[in-house]
């Protein structure tokens, strides 16, 4: 039987995380060609992430630019695709989560009537306006998917209840966690000096992410002057935060941080240096999809700057907490935690909803059950 060429489509960093423990997967399977196009919806950040894995793409469609629009991005990622489709003819499309390239390429191989397997399936916050545009992108990718990777019981639900055929189904868990689980493993130490000199002395770290387009503005300049009450009140903490590139954030956050020796600005780090942070740091505070994954995994509270999300297992496990933009409501949270150590107690337990290292390997079974070449895997299952 002739192998099936399987092509995954990402463009970002966060997608790249997630999917390369299924690239590797599927390299290793003797049924599969594995093809890989990146369309550089990030570059540096996206680069890093296919050198600390070993992949190298195919293709890469480099459609990154400074300040385009999503229908531009949109309409570079549909031009520039369709014609590594045509030329590659891949018996599946891969892709990952909810961002622009994923349902762009999702309906670019929908046209060419390629099945498309979509990892993180089924995941919905409820308001397709918040976060913006990634509800829109992921509840369109299902319309066009074959195979939904739904990596929760809750996920598998929401699919169900929009009328998904549960047999197209495979609960897999989230390979965020096979990721995580691989880099942390490897021990990558810090390059920069500063968080070098802060790992050795151990001090208390608030782990600040921040980039969500809906928070852009007032509520972003919010974010930063409860970071500076925060770190004025707790000298003794150490707040770092990895700014994102994007000027528009840079702008509204990084004003109010100025002078204030116990806050460390860097620049986006490298995952596995990331990795290495999360797992030293006391309290995480962010707005970001996939560290509401990652950071419970290793026992950290996590207080979301987000009025609802796509991901409420770990909030039901007590882990996650849901805080909003609110200035007062953002110092408030964080220092009932640092102040109370029994409610940071009850965050810090290790629960993981989320995964258990072996969400590559169900995806891999569902994707050669999809074509006769094995049996699924039973169902990834936190209880």
């Amino acid at each position: 039987m002739p192998r099936r060429t399987i092509m995954t489509i990402y463009g970002t960093r966060p997608e790249a995380i997630k999917v390369a423990p299924v690239i590797r997967a599927l390299q290793a399977h003797a049924g599969f060609e594995s093809r890989t196009v990146v369309t550089g919806q990030h570059r540096e950040m996206l680069d890093q992430v296919n050198e600390l894995f070993g992949i190298v793409p195919d293709h890469d469609l480099d459609v990154f630019a400074h300040g385009q629009t999503l229908n531009g991005l949109m309409s570079k990622v549909f031009d520039r695709i369709d014609p590594v489709l045509v030329a590659e003819a891949p018996d599946a499309v891969v892709v990952q989560g909810d961002t622009s390239t994923v349902a762009a390429a999702s309906i670019a191989a929908f046209y060419r009537q390629i099945p498309v397997v979509h990892i993180e399936a089924g995941l919905r916050s409820g308001n397709i306006h918040s976060p913006f545009p990634e509800e829109a992108n992921r509840r369109l990718t299902s319309q066009t998917t074959a195979l939904h990777l739904a990596p929760t019981s809750t996920a598998f639900d929401n699919l169900v209840r929009e009328a998904i055929d549960p047999s197209t189904i495979a609960v897999t868990g989230n390979t965020v966690i096979d990721a995580l689980l691989h880099t942390v493993d490897q021990d990558i130490p810090f390059r920069d000096a500063r968080l070098l000199a802060c790992e050795r002395e151990g001090r208390p770290v608030l782990l600040v992410t921040t980039h969500r387009r809906e928070n852009w503005g007032g509520a972003m300049e919010g974010v930063g002057r409860a970071l500076r009450r925060i770190a004025l009140r707790y000298p003794e903490y150490q707040v770092v935060l990895p700014v994102h590139r994007n000027p528009i954030v840079r702008e509204a956050v990084l004003p109010y941080l100025d002078g204030l020796d116990n806050v460390l600005v860097t620049e986006p780090m490298a995952y596995g240096e990331f990795t290495r942070l999360m797992a030293r740091s006391s309290i995480v505070l962010t707005d970001s999809g996939g560290v509401q994954e990652e950071a419970p995994s290793l026992g950290k509270p996590v207080l979301v700057m987000r009025d609802n999300t796509e991901r409420p297992e770990a909030v039901t496990a007590g882990t996650v907490k849901l805080i909003g933009t609110s200035e007062e409501r953002i110092v408030a949270e964080v220092s009932g935690l640092i102040d109370d150590p029994a409610a940071y107690a009850a965050m810090s337990n290790a629960v993981n909803p989320y995964g258990d290292g072996r969400a590559a390997d169900r995806s891999v079974a569902a994707i050669a059950d999809l074509f006769g070449l094995g049996d699924r895997l039973p169902d990834f299952s936190a209880g």
